[in-house]
């Protein structure tokens, strides 16, 4: 949202890469769009309005990789040239937010260390906040001034914490919590104008939100799920106390208004979205504000708490920007950002226990036809990310030619408190392996699935779960389709970006001290066990995965006579975000599976292309 509340930046993907469009407002009503260019090929990640409306800062992909970096174009319809923040030394910069009329931005060295930097977008200065291995800026209020503050995120994936930055000393924001996440903080301005003259407003902070010594925080320190947080700072230490919790579902994230009056949550009950508004003078909370989709992100709000903006999305229904007033629950009409809604039925939630007792679910696309059929196992990535009912470009093709889907969460995804998702760090990984077999099993119990047609497929971290289950669990799947996977944890942490390596240690183990147990759950190492036919993705920019984990395993294969494929683009990172490689990989992949679980025509309009995608 612009301060003001009269306009909104946002994402659209129409074809080619995805870029950024300013929308305003009349009435609520979005009447015209002005696209934001950069001078730079690749998909725009992030966009945000600045605290005085005149600029939007954007976090571009150059070609689709992974090393972002930071642009900044004015609102002036007169002056639209882009400028690049940071320098041709900086190979990964990240944007964070505004801290008044300076940008908030992360540089990463190629050692991985961040350095947390100011930078003013006329005059390209900078003031150095901070500079430190695996560091990351999460807010600033002021930083660049004595009275000021900054929030910083360290610590590796999973067991994260928040440093308070106060006239030039730091320290923990929140007690000591083995385990425990702490990385979404906004500093709060309770001393300053409120509303868009306010010229200390911070935009777009990852989560925490500050007012000079207040600051809100999402955090599962001190509990099992992720809850909203109120710290104060003083002379003695800092103090905190609970504004919303739930003892059975986790806060996904929180937008505070400038004017301190609104918060706005989105909790995550087994993974649909719930929306709900805090009034932090008096600490009540609203009922539920219905959403028009099952899933929501990315909130955004006005100075002076009047209008809410939400991503929204459902299992046939693309993420669309709407608009809400967060006081009276009323959607505006908004032009239609959605470039299609595809007839999908809602997906059906199924839970039952691994074999040790642990509790897994995972949502069911069901193709309607009788009796046992054809199912992928499609797992989600991360490993601490988790399967929702959202939008999965993949899914409604494979359903039309009569497969279903089940996206399990098995151990080691969020949403289902801190001790679940830790269940699966290092040796806890065969466990989370050994929990796509026991899927497989209710699958075909249930009578759901026909046990010689059961596949699996995922991208990234559920690229290596493909392959470890291909190889450890061989004969439960007729095939797979690992996208952007891992297939040797060895070479993985050799070849990837230093800062990836870094944070990834604790998930999977250390690449020193931890050598066995890296080189056992490889599925490099256990290629003799995989039968199944391959299929397997990769995008050329791609440097969090290396696209040598891909080719590593398909040439191992081949060697041994097995069949396997490899779909490369050469236009892609570590996702593939092109509308028309999408379309190519949904066509590839659909075709793959009809081919070999379930022979039958493939549905119109789902015939593989071959330009801008290379199979070999």
């Amino acid at each position: 949202m612009s301060p003001d509340g009269s306009a909104f930046a946002c994402i659209v993907d129409d074809g080619g890469y995805p870029r950024a469009v300013q929308r305003f407002l009349s009435g609520r009503r979005t009447t015209s769009a002005r696209w934001v260019q950069l001078p730079v090929d690749g998909p725009i990640t992030r966009v945000i309005h600045s605290a005085d409306g005149r600029w939007l800062a954007c976090q571009v992909a150059p070609h689709g990789g992974n090393r972002t970096q930071v642009w900044v174009v004015t609102t002036d319809p007169d002056d639209r040239a882009a400028r690049r923040l940071g320098t041709a030394d900086d190979p990964m910069v990240e944007l964070v937010g505004w801290d008044g009329t300076l940008v908030a931005l992360v540089a990463t060295d190629e050692e991985g260390v961040a350095e947390a930097r100011l930078v003013d977008p006329s005059t390209h200065d900078v003031v150095v906040l901070d500079r430190r291995s695996g560091g990351h800026l999460v807010d600033a209020w002021r930083a660049d001034e004595e009275d000021g503050y900054a929030l910083l995120r360290v610590g590796p994936r999973g067991y994260r914490e928040l440093l308070l930055l106060s006239r030039g000393e730091k320290a923990p924001l929140l007690p000591a919590d083995p385990g425990s996440t702490t990385e979404m903080g906004i500093i709060l301005d309770d001393h300053s104008p409120a509303g868009p003259a306010n010229p200390f407003r911070r935009s777009g902070a990852y989560g925490a939100r500050a007012y000079g010594d207040r600051i809100l925080v999402r955090s599962d320190n001190g509990c099992e799920y992720a809850r909203l947080l109120e710290v104060v700072a003083s002379a003695e230490g800092t103090s905190y106390r609970v504004l919303a919790e739930r003892l059975d579902c986790e806060l996904d994230e929180f937008i505070v208004s400038d004017d301190t009056s609104t918060v706005a949550l989105l909790w995550n009950i087994k993974g649909c979205s719930e929306l709900q508004i805090l009034n932090l003078a008096d600490g009540s909370l609203n009922d539920p504000i219905a959403l028009p989709g099952m899933v929501a992100s990315e909130l955004s709000i006005s100075a002076d708490g009047s209008l809410l903006a939400v991503t929204v999305q459902g299992p046939g229904m693309p993420p669309s920007v709407e608009l809400v007033d967060p006081r009276t629950g009323e959607w505006g009409p908004v032009e239609p950002a959605r470039t299609e809604i595809e007839k999908m039925h809602v997906p059906q939630l199924v839970e039952f226990s691994a074999r040790d007792g642990t509790p897994l679910s995972g949502w069911l696309h069901r193709t309607g036809g009788p009796g046992p059929g054809p199912v992928l196992l499609y797992f989600h990535g991360g490993p601490e990310a988790q399967e929702r009912p959202g939008y999965n470009f993949l899914f409604p093709g494979l359903v039309a030619s009569g497969i279903a889907v089940f996206a399990p969460n098995v151990r080691g995804s969020s949403g289902y408190g801190r001790a679940f998702s830790h269940a699966d760090d290092r040796y806890g990984r065969f466990a989370g392996i050994d929990d796509v077999a026991d899927c497989v099993a209710y699958l075909v119990d249930t009578g759901i699935a026909d046990p010689e047609r059961v596949a699996c497929a995922g991208r990234s971290y559920g690229g290596y779960l493909t392959l470890a289950s291909l190889t450890f669990h061989a004969g439960l799947f007729a095939t797979g389709v690992a996208i952007c996977g891992m297939s040797d944890l060895e070479s993985f942490y050799a070849n990837t970006e230093s800062w990836i390596a870094a944070a990834a240690y604790p998930k999977y183990g250390h690449p020193e001290f931890d050598r066995e147990l890296l080189h056992e759950l490889s599925p490099i190492h256990r290629i003799d066990d995989l039968v199944a036919p391959l299929l397997v993705v990769h995008g050329a920019y791609d440097t969090n995965v290396p696209v040598s984990e891909s080719e590593q395993i398909v040439e191992a294969l081949r060697e041994r006579g097995r069949r396997a494929e490899l779909l490369f683009f050469d236009d892609e990172g570590h996702e593939i975000v092109k509308r028309e490689n999408k379309a190519i990989m949904s066509a590839t992949i659909v075709g793959w599976l009809a081919e070999i679980l379930a022979p039958a025509p493939l549905p119109e309009g789902l015939h593989a292309a071959r330009a801008g995608a290379v199979r070999r």
